[in-house]
């Protein structure tokens, strides 16, 4: 059964940083893409980043945001730098997609629950 959980969503100031985890069970997800999406309120699902053989990132956050993957762990981690107010948004990992830019929720099929980040001073 495959299963996605994500961990490490809070409240940061603007400039703070944090570290999302998605920690997989059910597959390896050594081969496969793994997405970060956001949803803020009233907002659609968008792309954030993806990792695969390759990583992708979105404009919005690219030079602040870095995606990793440690195999080991099955464990993908989104290190997010130089928050900003617009960085809020629920943040979700999924599966079974394609890391081809831009990224679409509805190419991914499977999903973790989400985490919230909340960049406020």
């Amino acid at each position: 059964q495959v299963q996605l959980v994500e961990s490490g969503g809070g409240l940061v100031q603007p400039g703070g940083s944090l570290r999302l985890s998605c920690a997989a069970s059910g597959f390896a997800l050594d081969y496969v893409a793994i997405g970060w999406f956001r949803q803020a309120p009233g907002k659609e699902r968008e792309g954030v980043s993806c990792i695969s053989s390759s990583t992708r990132y979105a404009d919005s956050v690219k030079g602040r945001f870095t995606i990793s993957r440690v195999n080991a762990k099955n464990t993908v981690y989104l290190q997010m730098n130089s928050l900003k107010p617009e960085d809020t948004a629920v943040y979700y990992c999924a599966t079974g997609g394609r890391c081809a830019l831009p990224l679409r929720p509805s190419a991914f099929g499977s999903w973790g629950q989400g985490t919230q980040v909340t960049v406020s001073s």
